[in-house]
């Protein structure tokens, strides 16, 4: 292995560790001998690669976002029904929260402390989603509400899980693989919540 690659590969370990640390185990605040222990390399290797946790944190806030953005295509770009880019889209995010249980929650994180944000959805993009969720309301398919409270229904019913999974987890007895199963089968229930027919 050329020296190139194999620094390509331990920054990548670097990488996929702290993704691991910070959206399967929950740990935002792992700091960077916490990453370098759990990826099995010298702490002073993250400075070398990233320059500082700051610089690894804001990539790896970028690859969530573009985790996030691609979701979000399902619907932007699809020409299927409503209810099918909906569909996709959810179990999109299903799949995501099961490999990835806080991604949601360290994104937000990071919103709130004023750091990493970008916007997701161009506005006419927005405009033409509100116009389809109308459009579906006015055909009996969606209870009338205002287009907003949909979007809030649906990424509650598939945010909220993963937020709360540690408190769910230890308040109902369940085990990591018990609650990847609720996980998994949320896509019906969803779709029902939200659709009429």
């Amino acid at each position: 292995m050329s020296n190139q690659a194999k620094k390509d590969q331990t920054q990548e370990l670097i990488k996929e560790t702290a993704k691991k640390l910070f959206f399967v185990k929950g740990k935002f605040d792992a700091t960077t001998q916490e990453i370098a222990d759990e990826a099995g390399v010298n702490r002073t290797l993250i400075n070398y690669y990233f320059r500082s946790r700051d610089k690894l944190i804001q990539i790896i806030f970028d690859e969530a976002q573009k985790v996030e953005q691609e979701k979000s295509k399902i619907i932007q770009n699809s020409e299927l029904p409503f209810k099918e880019k909906i569909s996709q889209f959810i179990e999109s995010s299903l799949s995501t929260s099961l490999q990835y249980p806080y991604l949601e929650t360290y994104i937000v994180s990071q919103i709130n402390k004023g750091t990493c944000h970008q916007r997701e959805i161009e506005e006419d993009i927005l405009d033409k989603m509100y116009s389809d969720i109308e459009k579906e309301m006015e055909l009996g398919n969606i209870e009338k509400m205002a287009p907003v409270q949909f979007i809030l229904n649906m990424v509650s019913l598939l945010v909220f899980p993963s937020a709360v999974r540690p408190l769910f987890m230890e308040n109902l007895l369940i085990s990591d693989e018990e609650y990847d199963e609720i996980i998994s089968v949320r896509k019906g229930i969803i779709i029902n919540m939200l659709f009429k027919n």
